[in-house]
């Protein structure tokens, strides 16, 4: 292992739109702490969300979705070691809370505290070369990368849990009909989770190029987004409509579209509605048609053993999240990610931002 720098490269955020790449000192680590170096972060919806919105102060390092190989250890910490490949989850919940003996992880307040970070205010570090993972995390949020297991595959594990958390929801039985009303990477991930319970599968994007990625998966139920998508799910349901949409893009017109979609009885969960405003439906169709409109946010740390075995398993046995993977920038291209990412393009999936790319 060579010796940790004093210095690194990152991408740091300055304000509203405004990402700056950076010479930053390396994070110092405490007791129980371990300092990662990044080998891929992805790029997150809510990464992008808070550089364009201004919803959390300057300066941060946002990027949470990531893998690498421990480059230093603190004191009293057991279990890991200096090489170790590792990726690191950004949030845990304490445990003990009443959120937490209700199972609503999410809503812990140790749990809305992130703790991984590059330097300034934790916001998880990932678009830097080296990040601290503090002493909460690597008790329990500090996973073991095999050394067949690619850091590209590992660092879907976070998103992967996002989305296992809302299928588990849901329950699905084999003889559900699921609509998955976008294709990109995590409405593929949701959709491709969903078809492992065994229910049927609707796909709906704009984009061919987006299906084809889908298709991958073992997803071939394709709608295409600019038809009725509607009228789609009703025919493919002897007319009832599906009993579940997922709704995997932010944008608010789409809860009323997945609202339509289900039948008497059926669910809506929404995925990527994380900004606040106002999204009108018809609150009879929740009364009398007896529609539920649900939610799902962020990881849980319940199912955490069992999404590790699926992603680091899966990157042998049917489930190469790879594919997902479109563009491959460095730090210093960085800029260039988050505006592809922010801007997405038929053929852009998930980006991915690798320090040692160049």
């Amino acid at each position: 292992m060579t010796a940790v720098p004093q210095t690194m490269r990152a991408a740091v955020y300055r304000g509203i739109n405004d990402v700056r790449i950076e010479t930053i000192p390396v994070p110092e680590i405490g007791p129980g702490e371990v300092l990662v170096k990044i080998d891929t972060c992805g790029i997150c919806g809510t990464d992008l969300k808070k550089i364009h919105t201004g919803s959390h102060s300057a300066p941060r390092v946002f990027g949470h979705e990531m893998a690498g190989t421990i480059a230093a250890i603190g004191e009293g910490v057991s279990g890991f070691a200096v090489g170790d490949r590792v990726m690191a989850y950004h949030h845990i919940p304490c445990g003990q809370c009443f959120y937490c003996r209700k199972q609503t992880f999410a809503q812990c307040e140790t749990y809305k505290k992130v703790g991984c970070t590059a330097g300034f205010e934790a916001s998880g570090g990932g678009f830097a070369e080296y990040i601290r993972v503090m002493e909460w995390i690597v008790r329990g949020g500090l996973v073991k990368i095999p050394d067949d297991v690619s850091f590209e595959q590992a660092c879907f594990i976070e998103p992967v849990n996002t989305c296992y958390k809302a299928i588990e929801m849901l329950g699905l039985e084999g003889d559900d009909t699921v609509l998955v009303i976008g294709q990109g990477p995590i409405g593929v991930l949701l959709a491709a989770l969903a078809r492992r319970t065994g229910a049927t599968v609707l796909t709906s994007d704009l984009y061919a190029e987006r299906h084809a990625v889908a298709a991958k998966f073992g997803l071939d139920r394709p709608l295409d987004a600019r038809g009725d998508v509607i009228v789609e799910a009703r025919a493919a349901t002897e007319g009832r409509g599906v009993d579940v949409a997922l709704v995997a893009v932010g944008g608010n017109a789409l809860i009323q579209v997945a609202m339509d979609a289900i039948r008497p009885g059926g669910r809506v969960m929404l995925f990527a509605a994380t900004q606040h405003g106002e999204a009108p439906f018809d609150p009879a169709a929740v009364c009398m048609d007896e529609k539920t409109l649900m939610g799902s946010y962020s990881a849980s740390v319940a199912i955490q053993d069992d999404v590790s075995r699926l992603v680091l398993e899966g990157a042998h046995n049917g489930f190469d999240l790879t594919q997902l993977i479109s563009h491959r920038f460095s730090i210093e291209d960085a800029v260039e990610a988050i505006e592809l990412a922010s801007n997405p393009q038929p053929g852009s999936m998930k980006i991915v931002i690798q320090p040692e790319v160049r």
